[in-house]
């Protein structure tokens, strides 16, 4: 898999974790969500947990540039 597609799935993965967490509450269980995603399962789940910690608190934001990106502000360009 080359990089460009390597970043986009673990963008993807992220965002749609922390659209789940939002939906689901911050105590949700994530390793579950992680297991029955097929795409998020390719990124290993403490990489993800890393950049949710990272998620400024207020405002929406979305990650973008692979394991080396950072929250940008606004809507995800892919939901």
């Amino acid at each position: 898999m080359n990089s460009v597609a390597r970043d986009a799935i673990f963008d993807l993965a992220v965002n749609r974790a922390a659209s789940f967490l939002r939906g689901a509450g911050q105590n949700a269980n994530l390793e579950v969500w992680h297991s029955k995603t097929r795409f998020a399962a390719r990124v290993e789940l403490e990489l993800i947990r890393v950049a949710l910690d990272k998620r400024p608190l207020d405002g929406e934001w979305f990650w973008s540039g692979g394991e080396s990106g950072a929250w940008q502000a606004g809507k995800a360009p892919t939901p």
